[in-house]
């Protein structure tokens, strides 16, 4: 493969995605593959991710009944890493001239990923072999035997080089949260993983760069504390000496378990919890802004529209005229 920086590290720099879908896969591999890449460039407020759906014979069936056209998969790529997504029926789809493309395809890409079964079809065309991968639990024991040269392992995710694996549909939500976390930081895959209500669960061997809410009661209770406060006083944000006070540490102390946690202090992450909450008003309400900004915790509506220009560098009304057409 072509040299590139690590997918799975911190870079702010736009990532394109060719989503290839085997017939027989099931539906919610495909929408936890991309779903968290609309809703990260919704909460980012720009467009951080892009992806296109590919087929191998132009029409594809889901398990569900579900049926689409999509462009063919080629071996001339104009996106940056390839997805596949994999369910029944691989010995099928997993034809020698599939296989042959995606060989030829690989060193043109900074990076090759599968979902659920797609992990089959990148073993049979020799792409994981030196690499630690996994597949479905049902599998696992099979995966094994049939591909010796694959170091299999029975985690949810695993990242190996280049090459990526997910377990099933869930455990590929948990990587994009975890792709996004570490490209953009964790403040934003919390931000996308409570969109879904959603608390991502890793694998013990993989990195635990992104924070939860659930795994932040854990590691951080003072700061799970203190966010829930936050949230449920975004009409009159409290101060942030008074949360360190209520959670019965100084705010210094605060301070850097934040930094620590989040990467932000205290005050940052409230303030983006108040403009994406004022942004979200915004995009799914009718709210005159006088009322967004009451109900952010803004004194005056200018206030609000100096703080939404300065971090989304467009007004409340662009930014509906954007979502609204």
């Amino acid at each position: 493969m072509k040299p590139a920086t690590n997918l799975f590290s911190a870079d702010p720099a736009p990532l394109s995605f060719g989503v290839l879908v085997l017939p027989d896969s099931n539906t919610l591999s495909l929408g936890a593959a991309i779903d968290p890449l609309r809703v990260a460039n919704r909460r980012h407020g720009s467009t951080i991710y892009r992806w296109q759906i590919l087929s191998v014979a132009s029409e594809v069936t889901l398990t569900s009944g579900i049926r689409f056209q999509a462009p063919v998969f080629s071996d001339t790529p104009d996106y940056d890493v390839l997805l596949v997504i994999g369910g029944f029926r691989l010995e099928d789809h997993a034809t020698p001239d599939l296989l042959r493309r995606l060989r030829r395809i690989a060193p043109r890409l900074r990076g090759i990923g599968a979902i659920d079964g797609g992990s089959w079809v990148l073993a049979r065309a020799g792409l994981l072999d030196g690499q630690t991968a996994t597949t479905h639990w049902e599998d696992l024991e099979t995966f094994a035997s049939r591909f010796p040269a694959i170091d299999v392992v029975q985690d949810r995710f695993a990242i190996s080089g280049r090459v990526f694996t997910t377990g099933g549909a869930a455990p590929c939500l948990d990587m994009m949260l975890h792709l996004i976390g570490t490209r953009q930081g964790a403040d934003l895959a919390m931000r996308v993983a409570g969109t879904f209500i959603y608390d991502p669960v890793h694998a013990g061997s993989a990195p635990q760069s992104l924070v939860s809410a659930a795994r932040l009661r854990i590691t951080a209770p003072a700061v799970a504390r203190a966010i829930d406060m936050m949230e449920r006083r975004l009409e009159d944000p409290p101060a942030i000496a008074g949360i360190a006070r209520a959670v019965g540490l100084s705010t210094r102390r605060l301070e850097a378990l934040f930094q620590t946690a989040l990467g932000t202090s205290p005050g940052a992450f409230l303030l983006t919890l108040r403009l994406q909450e004022a942004r979200r008003l915004a995009m799914d309400t009718a709210l005159p802004v006088q009322q967004i900004a009451l109900r952010t915790g803004f004194s005056s509506q200018a206030a609000l529209a100096r703080a939404v220009k300065s971090r989304f560098d467009a007004s409340l009304t662009e930014l509906r005229r954007a979502q609204r057409p």
